[in-house]
């Protein structure tokens, strides 16, 4: 089929007219704001952006220093995870339990609207029995009793804390630096500064499970790109027998059809940038052409046939079962394998206001087990040295009873003062815990580690200064941390 008739339309898409109107609004506009905004047409990086989009690299032009991570997978436990059921050991909260809770140590603290007529804060302790581990004496409850099985490859952080203390707000948060929807996650940071290290599979890859049917939606705001070019957002993997949707070819369409649309869009688009200079154009033409070599890529990666039977023994009876938690930890691995740079699980269910000890069951057994099992992995394949891994939701549960408590029943709501999460490989101080809380679990007294700490850290260890990654975006210059955020030197080894 002939494309060129469509080729010279696009040339022509604007008569003289159309372009006098159009143009005369818009470079008045231009000189209006270059005098309120002197630097805003100044480049935005030390490596041009359209550059980068071609070539699918970052626009740093090499790391800021000696990266001691080259990719990152990031554990995301959505809801809430309770640190007191989990790592958190606070025997004082058994003692007292049912008694208020010292106003000394709430001190009128903000809670959330779940409480507003909530007139009683009774004190609750686990019902789970802890153990410390007799070389990093941190402390697990036996609903991690795996986790606690690479307590000498982790680092646990008890000392988190966050200022959002609502579900979403939080999230976004974590993963954004802010609590407003639409700036870039992580991911697309990483992606947008470093560029992908496997040019057939994007640099920035989501994998969703569920803990329990009724568990919390996310917003898919957490992996978005922002303002940054759209090519840098994560792309979400399914279960199923396509694990990109739109990837594989319609009926009727063969590879080289394929290549020769993509060939003839492209110089259809590219007309398009000279009549727009759009640098979305970039981006779609980019996106076409990872969607491409993926066709390739993306069946050899989801074909678990190989796998040896004891590997799925090792991340549990789950891991043959596509979009469970256990199944997306050995997905991770073989993406790391393949160094896909940046590699988000998003594990939903531990939001447990009521019916906690019951349904953090299940939420730890779905979890526990196949976290461990993708630190020992990665260990036995040299991959831990290098790889980042996360695990930690996006704040923690409270010391006392939302609503009524009883002897083997009760709830927790949201926390943001206090929270745990831990962090193995990827140049982080192993089998170390980092950060403590008062005996009620209530506030930090040791070693506050603040949501945009956590974020320069992770940053650090990728090579990446989190003050030097920034993108200018309606005139002010934007980055991961905001204008906040300390390495956090301590847990670094």
């Amino acid at each position: 089929m002939d494309y060129s008739k469509d080729i010279q339309k696009a040339k022509y898409l604007q008569n003289r007219r159309e372009f006098l109107r159009t143009t005369s609004r818009g470079l008045g506009s231009l000189a209006l704001g270059s005098l309120i905004f002197p630097d805003v047409l100044a480049s935005p990086g030390p490596k041009d952006i359209k550059a980068a989009t071609l070539n699918n690299g970052g626009v740093l032009s090499g790391s800021h220093h000696t990266p001691r991570a080259k990719r990152v997978i990031y554990l995301f436990q959505s809801g809430g995870p309770s640190q007191f059921e989990l790592f958190d050991y606070k025997p004082e909260l058994m003692k007292r339990w049912g008694e208020e809770i010292p106003d000394s140590v709430r001190n009128g603290q903000r809670v959330s609207g779940m409480l507003a007529a909530q007139s009683s804060f009774p004190l609750v302790g686990s019902k789970f029995k802890f153990q410390q581990h007799s070389k990093t004496g941190g402390y697990f409850s036996e609903l991690m009793n795996h986790t606690s099985g690479v307590a000498e490859d982790i680092c646990m952080v008890n000392s988190m804390y966050t200022e959002a203390i609502n579900h979403e707000p939080a999230v976004i948060f974590m993963q954004t630096g802010s609590q407003q929807v639409g700036r870039p996650s992580m991911g697309s940071w990483m992606s947008y500064g470093l560029g992908s290290s496997n040019d057939n599979m994007p640099s920035f890859i989501v994998l969703l499970s569920r803990g329990k049917d009724s568990a919390q939606n996310l917003n898919m705001q957490a992996w978005n790109s922002g303002f940054l070019p759209s090519h840098h957002q994560g792309v979400q993997f399914r279960s199923g027998s396509d694990p990109v949707l739109y990837l594989s070819n319609p009926m009727g369409i063969d590879q080289q059809s394929r290549r020769r649309e993509l060939d003839y869009l492209s110089q259809l688009e590219a007309e398009q940038k000279k009549v727009w200079g759009d640098p979305e154009i970039d981006s779609k033409i980019s996106q076409y052409e990872m969607a491409y070599r993926m066709q390739a890529s993306v069946p050899e990666i989801a074909d678990l046939s190989q796998e040896p039977d004891y590997i799925f023994d090792m991340y549990g009876k789950d891991a043959r079962i596509p979009g469970t938690y256990a199944y997306n930890c050995l997905m991770a691995r073989r993406l790391a394998e393949r160094d896909v740079n940046f590699i988000q699980l998003y594990h939903m269910g531990w939001d447990q206001h009521g019916n906690l000890p019951k349904e953090i069951v299940k939420m730890a057994q779905s979890s526990d087990q196949a976290s461990a099992a993708l630190v020992k992995d990665l260990k036995q394949r040299g991959l831990l040295e290098d790889t980042l891994v996360v695990w930690g939701g996006e704040f923690g549960r409270t010391s006392f009873s939302q609503g009524k408590l009883t002897k083997d029943n009760y709830g927790r709501d949201h926390h943001p003062r206090s929270f745990s999460m831990w962090m193995a490989g990827g140049g982080i101080k192993p089998g170390m815990v980092y950060g403590k809380t008062d005996p009620f679990g209530y506030n930090i007294v040791e070693n506050p580690v603040h949501v945009h700490d956590f974020q320069a850290t992770l940053l650090n260890q990728l090579g990446i200064d989190h003050e030097r990654l920034v993108f200018k975006h309606q005139g002010r210059r934007y980055r991961l941390t905001d204008v906040h955020g300390h390495v956090v030197k301590d847990i670094l080894a």
